[in-house]
């Protein structure tokens, strides 16, 4: 059975799996959610008389594949492509993984410290998800509002995403919920809201922050992406490709043509991205089943290197 619908998915699955819905239980159900998303399985809570279905979740950072084609998001987050939009004409890469990379999330943390990209990162992840999923004790002390950017367009634009990719982002979303315990009509309610936010092309402004109004929210804007109903093309610009900020890391994406700049992580000068590093190598569908973990151990390795890190989803 699912939320009712006087009570939202976030109040509803706090009180199922946490019993008191406190700011800081659904901060913590957030935490959960949102870690498992970025590298798949790590943990099943303890909770007496609540049983975990067998639900395995790769993770966005592995890759998969959607209705024949590859995907692999990793490069948009270890600096092989930079597409971070920091307001020029074109992308940047930005090290958004540089405390820690997946082990403070393997502990239901964001990160090692709190003044990282990382940090920032997760933390609005958290909170645009709590936005989106109705935490009604979001705000306070122990759960702050998502204070990131108000236009996932604006954050997103650089990184040409097209329907395979963000059909599998979501599908992770899905796969995740799922893992802990929600409804299937639930998850079916996350993936619909999630589709049509983000992954129609051309969609006008929508408000998903109330207090931020409404804002141009797509991030699928190749030309594969499915054309909104309601399609305002003439407010986006043109789709541009990243550039290669990392040949070895970027493995066939991006635009090799493009000088792509890394962003300095404490607000010095930008520098030619040139470093190298390992890809993790894992690989699977949208509902595989690799060995729990996997993917965490596979991103641990990669972003504990201290390799770059490009512009990361719904920051």
């Amino acid at each position: 059975m699912g939320a009712p619908s006087n009570t939202t998915i976030c109040d509803y699955y706090t009180t199922a799996l946490l019993t008191n819905n406190t700011a800081k239980n659904q901060a913590t159900v957030l935490t959960l959610l949102v870690n498992t998303v970025v590298i798949g399985n790590y943990t099943k809570p303890v909770i007496p008389g609540v049983k975990f279905p067998d639900v395995m979740v790769p993770g966005i950072l592995a890759n998969g594949t959607v209705d024949g084609e590859d995907v692999n998001l990793l490069p948009y987050f270890d600096g092989g492509l930079a597409s971070s939009n920091r307001g020029g004409k074109s992308g940047v890469a930005v090290n958004f993984l540089d405390d820690g990379g997946a082990v403070p999330l393997m502990m239901n943390m964001p990160a090692n410290g709190t003044s990282s990209n990382q940090y920032k990162l997760l933390t609005h992840l958290y909170g645009f998800f709590g936005s989106l999923l109705g935490c009604s004790q979001q705000g306070m002390s122990d759960f702050p509002a998502y204070g990131g950017q108000a236009s996932m367009y604006k954050v997103h634009k650089f990184m040409d995403l097209n329907n395979a990719q963000m059909t599998y982002f979501i599908n992770q979303v899905g796969l995740a919920a799922k893992s802990f315990g929600v409804a299937d009509s639930d998850v079916t309610k996350v993936g619909d809201a999630l589709t049509g936010l983000f992954n129609l092309r051309c969609a006008p402004a929508t408000a998903v922050i109330k207090a931020q109004g409404p804002q141009l929210q797509t991030m699928c804007i190749a030309e594969d992406c499915k054309l909104s109903p309601n399609a305002t093309c003439s407010s986006y610009d043109a789709a541009v490709e990243p550039g290669v900020a990392n040949s070895t890391l970027a493995m066939g994406l991006g635009n090799s043509s493009s000088t792509a700049t890394m962003s300095a992580p404490s607000g010095g000068a930008s520098e030619t991205a040139m470093s190298s590093g390992s890809m993790a190598s894992g690989t699977s569908t949208p509902g595989a089943s690799p060995s729990a973990g996997a993917a965490a151990a596979n991103a641990a390795g990669v972003l504990a290197a201290g390799g770059m890190a490009a512009v990361a989803f719904l920051l």
